[in-house]
């Protein structure tokens, strides 16, 4: 496979869990940097794949710029003090350039969770968290995302935008849901999943009806509320079993 055909279908994979690891990291207050970071990892991706080929173990690859790219942000703000490294608050010392940036499966699923319920902030309406999760977590552009919803492009920019920084402004912590929190945010989840399983059943966005990326990964995501006892719940099953049953039919 060539590295254009390649970097697309990771970009949609890979790049929603390297940037939640990162906001778990940084705190929502500077979700940006993290987008930054791990767009600039496929940029540098993009760039040497074309020269040197594509790498034995993709995924691996990207993890590996992706820290690398951090821990060099973090010690060149550290050295320059920018505002960034003395407002980010971890168990870890920020002061060492070594911090150790956690991309193992499982901190990929905790960040994942905790981010999809960040996202899914009533503070929000439930239109601007589900554009949001579609664009952060699911990593639909704005023409898709605006697909999705019967609007224009300018809409949702801003409806994006807006959401992040109304998450700011609350000062939302980036951390596991309690239980009254599941509950009231449940719905909205599974609906932003539902439409990501939805355009990729019958895509609007592309010169293709089945995409099979996207329902993939809907799938991967309502598997890992599944895998979690607190959001194990019938409605999250029933999904899971919504969305096996259309998958069989692929075929067809």
């Amino acid at each position: 496979m060539e590295h254009k055909e390649l970097l697309p279908n990771l970009f949609r994979t890979e790049y929603q869990k390297i940037v939640s690891v990162l906001c778990s990291l940084f705190g929502i207050q500077h979700i940006e940097i993290a987008e930054d970071i791990v767009s600039d990892t496929f940029l540098t991706a993009s760039e040497t794949w074309a020269i040197k080929g594509i790498p034995e173990n993709p995924s691996a690859w990207l993890y590996t710029v992706a820290k690398n790219k951090t821990k060099n942000y973090l010690k060149r703000n550290n050295v320059f003090e920018t505002k960034i490294v003395s407002e980010i608050k971890h168990n870890t010392p920020l002061n060492n350039p070594e911090i150790d940036i956690d991309l193992s499966d499982q901190n990929i699923a905790d960040s994942q969770l905790a981010m999809i319920f960040t996202v899914c902030n009533p503070c929000n309406s439930e239109e601007a968290q589900i554009a949001l999760a579609l664009n952060l977590l699911c990593g639909f552009g704005i023409n898709e995302i605006s697909d999705a919803f019967l609007s224009n492009r300018e809409v949702i920019y801003k409806r994006i935008n807006r959401a992040k920084e109304k998450l700011k402004e609350e000062n939302i912590k980036i951390q596991h849901p309690n239980n009254a929190e599941i509950k009231d945010r449940i719905q909205t989840v599974l609906k932003t999943i539902y439409l990501l399983y939805s355009e990729g059943y019958y895509s609007i966005s592309q010169n293709t009806t089945l995409r099979k990326d996207l329902c993939s990964e809907a799938m991967r995501l309502t598997y890992l509320l599944i895998q979690n006892e607190s959001t194990n719940l019938p409605q999250t099953n029933a999904l899971m079993a919504l969305m096996c049953f259309h998958s069989s039919r692929f075929d067809a």
